[in-house]
């Protein structure tokens, strides 16, 4: 029997876990999805076939909630479904800097919840999603979390401990690379290139590097100095980036973004 899924959220982030379900195989009928404006909702059904009920009724009918609502709007949805829902229910979060304690306040003993720390990637099936067991969530429960975000990309399980450090690499993760590819276009530009032949050499360089890295297995220090030839271009440009701090920069920044991950988690509730 095919679970019923219902989507909490229809923005970008729903919608991308929405129409990641229906590739996978799971029937129009098995999934439904709230929204609270009109036109999105309606845009919804007629895009992916899918009813739009209200969230209480979108309760009554699942047997996984998952919530995709932003971490602003997260509380007045709890206070609106959270005596609603049972304890032979899941219910998995993909709002960032959420912990599963403060979900857990929302809803009767026993309830699992499975918190989720997911990417932009998910728009093109190549997320990285970290998940987390809350309190009441099994092994079971998590496998089924796996089962759910497994078509938009990789799953691995951490301790939720871990998940504002996993918020700082992967989650923000996006936004380094896009930030380097946008200074590597520049500095292309600089040299002599058009911009858009400066974009298509960086960004083809990045996917056939993130192949190498996740194919090869190597580490990347062997796969960098497989690129460097003695007092060529590219020590010479690495020599740079040392002298520059490049390094010690992206860990203070990672170390930031974690910080702020905490920040707001502790200011929820």
């Amino acid at each position: 029997m095919v679970q019923r899924v219902a989507v909490f959220g229809g923005g970008k982030m729903g919608e991308a876990l929405l129409s990641g379900l229906l590739r996978a195989g799971r029937p129009a009928d098995a999934v439904v999805v709230t929204e609270r404006h009109p036109e999105r909702a309606m845009e919804l059904r007629d895009r992916y076939g899918v009813h739009t009920p209200t969230n209480t009724e979108a309760v009554k009918q699942a047997d996984i909630l998952l919530l995709a609502v932003k971490p602003q709007d997260m509380g007045a949805l709890l206070t609106e479904i959270g005596s609603e829902v049972r304890p032979d229910q899941l219910v998995v979060s993909v709002a960032a800097g959420i912990p599963t304690a403060f979900l857990e306040r929302h809803f009767g003993d026993g309830v699992p919840v499975v918190r989720v720390m997911t990417n932009t990637a998910v728009f093109v099936d190549e997320a990285m999603s970290a998940i987390s067991a809350g309190s009441h969530a099994t092994a079971e429960h998590l496998r089924v979390a796996e089962a759910l975000l497994t078509p938009v990309g990789e799953v691995i399980r951490v301790p939720e401990a871990q998940m504002d450090a996993v918020t700082a690499l992967s989650g923000s993760g996006p936004a380094y690379f896009f930030y380097l590819v946008e200074a590597m276009t520049e500095a292309g530009i600089l040299l002599g290139l058009p911009r858009e032949v400066a974009h298509h050499l960086i960004v083809q360089t990045a996917v056939g590097s993130a192949k190498m890295l996740k194919e090869s297995g190597e580490h990347p220090v062997k796969l960098r100095e497989a690129v460097m030839s003695p007092a060529g271009t590219t020590i010479a440009a690495i020599r740079e980036m040392e002298n520059h701090g490049v390094r010690a920069a992206l860990l203070a920044a990672l170390e930031a973004a974690r910080n702020r991950s905490r920040e707001l988690a502790s200011g929820i509730g």
